[in-house]
């Protein structure tokens, strides 16, 4: 059965390749570890320590709560600084990075 608006492709019954990965970018200028500790003490070590860097660095946070998912960009949002991306760490956990805006 055929579908208005779907086209059919060249023939090809090879399944799509999986979309490209996001780049690393460079490392980050300080990584917190935070693994084992629960929320709110992650956002507390990254407030603690965030003028370590310069402005414009990229800070990473280690943390396996999962709260920090949700907690990590919402204080990047209240406090005006950049969060960068969530990646996910092969031994458990996320790694979130965030740009030192001032």
């Amino acid at each position: 059965m055929r579908f208005r608006g779907r086209a059919r492709s060249g023939g090809s019954n090879a399944p799509a390749a999986p979309p490209p990965a996001e780049p690393a970018g460079p490392p980050p200028a300080l990584v917190i570890d935070a693994l084992g500790r629960k929320c709110p003490i992650p956002i507390i070590m990254l407030a603690d320590r965030i003028r370590e860097v310069p402005v414009g660095e990229v800070i990473a946070v280690l943390a396996d709560d999962a709260a920090a998912r949700t907690d990590v960009p919402a204080w990047c949002r209240m406090k005006s600084q950049d969060f960068v991306r969530e990646e996910t760490l092969p031994q458990g956990g996320w790694g979130f990075h965030i740009r030192r805006t001032y």
